[in-house]
């Protein structure tokens, strides 16, 4: 079985766009919903080259390393403008996290933390997505693709949404013991848009981190 058909923990009913103009982050307007998107990944594999601010990165970033089963295909252009850059990479270090917290079978990995804002609800959204899978005795595998990348500054230029589509045709669970692949056949199911308040950190200087997550299910225009 593929995450995103296990019980949603959290999904949030606004949307991203009123998300950054609200006055805080304590109430997002959050609720139940039926199932899971495909937001955890692993074994990263991007097509673009390091953001301009990366290179001059000192933050003392978590090393995430997964299996070679299971990768992760950032497909997407660069930002030409440095912050938008760090915003974008920032988004997919938060969902790289919380595939990674799959793998490692651990809902209190450091790295999901690291990427997100405690302030927030992406940070409560990782855990329980992480929990879920250790419950049920899966890890992943296979690939997910991630497309059309985009960043939407807010005023301020402290808070960004960012958007994509992600591909899960070819992304499996896996039972951790028996390490059996429960492989689905590929449908409009497959299909997931997201998007993702990031915050400047308060904490640490040049770090985004996810403040809440929104996901759209059987998004059929991320099928091109």
């Amino acid at each position: 079985m593929k995450r995103r058909s296990l019980p949603v923990a959290a999904a949030f009913a606004a949307t991203a766009a009123l998300l950054l103009t609200a006055c805080g982050s304590g109430d997002d307007g959050s609720k139940d919903s039926d199932k899971i998107a495909g937001a955890d990944t692993g074994g990263t594999k991007t097509s673009t080259s390091p953001s301009p601010s990366a290179e001059a990165d000192t933050l003392d970033r978590p090393t995430m390393t997964f299996p070679s089963d299971f990768t992760m295909v950032f497909d997407r252009t660069e930002p030409s403008e440095a912050k938008e850059a760090a915003v974008l990479n920032d988004a997919e270090n938060f969902v790289r996290a919380i595939n990674y917290g799959v793998v490692q079978q651990d809902a209190e990995d450091a790295a999901y933390k690291f990427y997100s804002d405690p302030r927030g609800t992406a940070q409560a959204y990782a855990k329980k997505q992480i929990q879920q899978y250790i419950d049920g005795g899966w890890t992943v595998t296979g690939t997910q693709r991630y497309t059309q990348g985009k960043v939407d500054m807010a005023s301020g230029g402290e808070r960004a949404s960012v958007s994509f589509c992600d591909d899960d045709s070819k992304f499996y669970g896996k039972e951790v013991k028996s390490g059996k692949v429960l492989k689905t056949e590929p449908s409009d199911k497959d299909y997931y848009f997201f998007e993702i308040v990031m915050t400047t950190s308060k904490d640490a200087e040049g770090l985004w981190t996810a403040e809440a997550v929104q996901v759209q299910k059987e998004a059929t225009q991320c099928k091109a």
